[in-house]
């Protein structure tokens, strides 16, 4: 897939996230599809080819390979990735639609008032589109739920991951008695210590972009209590000083 293009998607997206959306990307693209693009396709390159078994019994091997390794590593990663990464695009279309629809209503109100040239509208639109909208309202609503989302898959995956190759250590020897096998077989797999490594590399990674997810939706709830508690005590010194002026 074209991970150029999903970063350009993201980093639109990220100009009106927090500090720890920013971090939570900058760690999403380094440590998790940087490592995988660069080194973790080529661990696993030799994963099927390099998978033997002691036995010359036709399709033994494809059996044996197919109940230990039932998904791929690089491709159940990069459906993680993918999957991860699809919230924060609901970001982009309520932001795209929020532009949209202030675009429509200062055209609208230029074409009434009459005196607006045309470069100052272009100027106007120019700054519509590189504004930063302030985390609030339906884009708190949607930025909240896209979070929640990250959370739910990164979770979905690692747990996956964990139950389909029964933790995240790479066996050196694994024994399997499948039909067409002539009985109890050892199949050895190549590479264990280093895909361990890097196993274990990847799980680590996605803790910590589901550590920061958490900070920032506690950051976005404690913020939202703030402002509303500030809100609150604005309306009640407004109507204190409205009666006094009674």
């Amino acid at each position: 897939m074209s991970w150029p293009v999903l970063y350009t998607q993201l980093v639109g997206a990220n100009r009106h996230s927090t500090s720890l959306g920013k971090v939570w990307l900058s760690v999403l693209f380094i440590f998790r599809v940087l490592v995988l693009v660069v080194a973790a396709e080529s661990v696993w390159g030799d994963e099927q080819s390099d998978f033997t078994c002691n036995t010359l019994q036709p399709g033994c091997e494809n059996v044996c390979y197919d109940q230990f390794f039932p998904v791929s590593h690089i491709r159940l990663w990069c459906l993680q990735l993918v999957f991860v990464s699809t919230p924060t695009l609901l970001v982009a279309t309520y932001v795209a639609y929020q532009n949209y629809r202030d675009k429509k209503k200062l055209l609208q109100g230029s074409g009434r008032a009459g005196f607006l040239s045309s470069k100052c509208q272009a100027e106007e639109l120019e700054t519509l589109k590189k504004r930063r909208l302030p985390i609030t309202g339906g884009l708190w609503w949607t930025y909240a739920c896209s979070l929640v989302f990250r959370l739910l898959f990164e979770g979905g995956f690692m747990y996956a991951l964990y139950v389909v190759y029964d933790g995240f250590h790479m066996p050196r020897l694994v024994q399997c008695d499948q039909w067409p096998c002539p009985n109890l077989v050892d199949c050895f797999i190549s590479r264990p210590t280093e895909k361990t490594i890097f196993t274990v590399f990847m799980a680590t990674a996605s803790s910590i972009c589901m550590v920061l997810n958490m900070a920032e939706l506690a950051y976005l709830v404690v913020k939202a209590v703030t402002r509303n508690l500030c809100d609150q005590k604005e309306r009640k010194s407004a109507r204190k000083t409205s009666r006094e002026q009674i």
